[in-house]
């Protein structure tokens, strides 16, 4: 009873009876004079068809009872089989979508994220397949994600991991010489994986929606004055410009001051490192009716046209020869885009091109 034909198969049976069994009751059950002396009048009303009846019933013997069950009889066999064969036909046309969905989903259960499904049928049916393929494909690009994620968490917590081990059996074989400088080397290394470690934990609680902010109304030139501030002595020192450019009338911002300077330090951190000497980088504020830009521009190595969709992932480098010293973890943009978006903002890149410089954009809402 649960197979869809059997059940589309009964429909049309019990439509059929429906429609067909009342009129044959009626036609076997009324003598043909009764029918014509009625239809003589031209009409049957509510006491014709009760004398009508009376008489039929009066006047039908058992052979001709005989013969009306065998007549009903008939007409079910050929009603049922009908059905049948309709609601088979019917069914296979429903179900077929249907069957292929289910054996797509009980693949993708079984990890198998590459199924797709022909999307045909009804348009129902049809929305049904392009919603399973949608799924599909977010979840084979969601495990691709995790993957390369674990194999990258793997590689940046293998090398400190090493150097530490490789450094701590070279002092246990008295090859290096337990001193200060050493174990400065060994602690510089420990402070990377806790970075590392740090990152990892704020991204996740950043993407799962858990990481606490204090939102309230900030002025956004305190915020980059104080940044500019601590930055300027590493400007000088690496022979970079940093120049301000601040409006007299900012609108206050709704977030949380010290991840929105986070933010800024990552992007002024990233600028630094593709930045050569002799060059400049540029903090602007734009301010707009509802929302609020602040921007980071630099006119050092620029980024390749086929970089800009993804630098905001996860431990990506433009330079795959880059080490973590030079490069960073890989985690800066990607806890600053999570940042931003936490805040109801939004962060953009572009750049003209290798050795053109870029420029980083995030937006916050202004307050009321």
């Amino acid at each position: 009873m649960n197979k869809l034909w059997v059940r589309i198969s009964l429909t049309y049976i019990a439509i059929v009876i429906f429609l067909f069994l009342i009129p044959t009751v009626v036609f076997l059950a009324v003598p043909a004079d009764a029918l014509s002396s009625a239809g003589g009048q031209g009409y049957l009303d509510s006491s014709s068809m009760l004398e009508i009846l009376k008489k039929a019933h009066s006047n039908i013997l058992g052979a001709q009872r005989l013969e009306i069950v065998s007549r009903l009889v008939r007409v079910l066999l050929g009603t049922s089989l009908v059905g049948i064969l309709v609601g088979t036909i019917s069914s296979l046309g429903l179900s077929a979508p249907l069957h292929n969905l289910s054996v797509a989903a009980r693949a993708v259960g079984s990890q198998d994220l590459s199924q797709r499904i022909e999307v045909r049928g009804s348009s129902e049916v049809r929305e049904v397949a392009e919603a399973f393929n949608a799924m599909a494909a977010a979840l084979e690009e969601a495990e691709k994600l995790r993957s390369n994620m674990l194999a990258d968490i793997t590689h940046e917590l293998r090398t400190p991991l090493t150097v530490i081990q490789g450094n701590l059996r070279a002092i246990l074989d008295d090859v290096y010489r337990l001193d200060k400088v050493e174990v400065a080397r060994l602690y510089d290394q420990t402070r990377q994986l806790s970075r590392l470690v740090d990152d990892l934990h704020d991204l996740a609680l950043l993407e799962a929606n858990q990481f606490s902010l204090t939102m309230s109304e900030q002025d956004l030139r305190d915020i980059v004055n104080d940044v500019a501030a601590i930055y300027q002595p590493i400007f000088d020192d690496q022979q970079i410009a940093l120049s301000l450019q601040l409006p007299e009338k900012i609108p206050a911002v709704i977030g949380d001051s010290s991840r929105i300077a986070q933010c800024l330090n990552n992007l002024l951190n990233n600028a630094l490192r593709h930045t050569s000497p002799g060059g400049s980088i540029t903090i602007s504020v734009t301010p707009g009716d509802t929302k609020v830009a602040l921007t980071v521009t630099d006119n050092g190595s620029g980024i390749a046209k086929e970089h800009l969709p993804y630098i905001f992932d996860r431990f990506y480098r433009t330079e795959s020869d880059r080490n973590r010293q030079s490069g960073g973890s890989g985690l800066g943009l990607a806890i600053t885009q999570a940042l931003v978006k936490a805040h109801g903002g939004e962060i953009t890149v572009s750049s003209p091109g290798l050795n053109q410089g870029s420029t980083f954009t995030m937006v916050f809402p202004a307050g009321a």
